[in-house]
């Protein structure tokens, strides 16, 4: 009889656990790669860091620096979606949202998005924070599932070529 009961309220444990909500596993995806939550899909090009935006007395300077994510939203709904807004994060779990400001950027985004069916919003995101490695929080349109997009540290700047001592050629 004891093992019955026991049997019971295992099996009872067991139907409840398997009623509750469905975790969905936050994943991490490269930059580049698209990425599908919901009727979303996300894609980051490339990033950019800089020290002010616009120049002279109009010039926008950040508290540490602005970084700029060049981002595709695409819905692949039947109906206009919200992209929820957001945010970077860093090594050590610091948040940085985006800005709602967006002066000065090229092809800014917007702070608002809503794309409608089978189209895209494109354009930069604004943050600013610190140069280093982060990842871009990203979210479906009822902001239920999530994942990041893992962003490296890249300045990118052009390198001239310099001649090695004693390559030059002789005439």
């Amino acid at each position: 009889m004891r093992k019955i009961a026991l049997f019971a309220a295992a099996a009872a444990a067991l139907m409840l656990a398997s009623c509750g909500p469905k975790t969905f596993p936050v994943r991490t995806y490269p930059m580049g790669e698209k990425v599908t939550l919901g009727h979303l899909i996300y894609t980051v090009f490339e990033t950019q860091w800089l020290t002010q935006l616009g120049s002279g007395t109009d010039a926008r300077v950040p508290q540490n620096r602005f970084f700029l994510v060049r981002i595709s939203v695409a819905n692949s709904g039947t109906q206009d979606l919200t992209v929820p807004n957001l945010y970077v994060e860093d090594d050590k779990h610091n948040e940085y949202p985006e800005l709602t400001n967006g002066d000065g950027v090229p092809q800014w985004i917007g702070s608002i998005r809503n794309p409608h069916p089978a189209e895209a919003a494109a354009g930069n995101l604004l943050f600013d924070c610190p140069p280093g490695h982060y990842k871009l929080h990203i979210a479906d349109e009822d902001d239920d599932h999530t994942a990041y997009i893992d962003i490296p540290l890249n300045f990118t700047s052009e390198t001239p070529e310099v001649p090695v001592p004693g390559s030059e050629k002789k005439q």
